[in-house]
């Protein structure tokens, strides 16, 4: 076999490495993409939530923090969540169904061992006429699958928040909020319960 000629052997070297550059590329963004991919399917892994939070608000280094920022941007559109790095939270909450549908207002406070169940709003009144501000909360203080919380109120430690409540007004230490009961009305005849698009 012949040897190919020195310009030749030149050409061909240089499509290698520029082919195996594009390879290189192309390897180096499927391992990102895969890692993406990974943490999105961290579904109940709050912890890992929490650390990126930590390293996103706490590192010296601008390029990843902005890294973190982008990993919690695309966990909170993946959840339909928002708990920005503005808000003051003391210590890591217990969310026990993830953090599906939680919203915090960037300057809400919340204390330490606070249990947040799933479609919670802790949100900010931006109406100067009524009660402008953003809630602060205690310490061990129990919030229930879509209560909301709204405006500048202020919630006592050790307080039970149960499901759907709409708090607008402070809650003393020790206390507990629960919905009425919902009124029954009962129909003497059958009803057609069927869903038509």
């Amino acid at each position: 076999m012949h040897p190919l000629p020195v310009a030749d052997t030149m050409v061909h070297r240089c499509s290698l490495s520029s082919h195996c550059g594009k390879r290189r590329e192309w390897i180096l963004n499927m391992s990102v993409q895969n890692k993406i991919r990974e943490f999105l399917l961290r579904k109940s892994n709050v912890t890992y939530y929490w650390k990126l939070r930590n390293n996103a608000k706490n590192s010296k280094f601008k390029l990843r923090r902005y890294y973190n920022i982008f990993l919690l941007n695309k966990y909170h559109t993946r959840f339909n969540a928002m708990i920005p790095l503005s808000a003051q939270i003391s210590d890591m909450p217990y969310f026990p169904h993830g953090l599906n549908g939680i919203l915090v207002s960037t300057d809400a406070k919340i204390g330490k061992d606070c249990v947040i169940f799933h479609q919670v709003t802790i949100g900010s009144n931006r109406l100067a006429d009524s009660n402008f501000g953003a809630p602060n909360i205690g310490d061990n203080v129990y919030i229930g699958a879509g209560a909301k919380i709204i405006g500048n109120v202020c919630i006592g430690d050790n307080v039970r928040i149960g499901a759907n409540c709409v708090v607008v007004k402070d809650i003393s230490d020790n206390s507990t909020v629960v919905l009425q009961s919902p009124r029954i009305i009962e129909h003497s005849e059958d009803r057609d319960n069927a869903f038509h698009a």
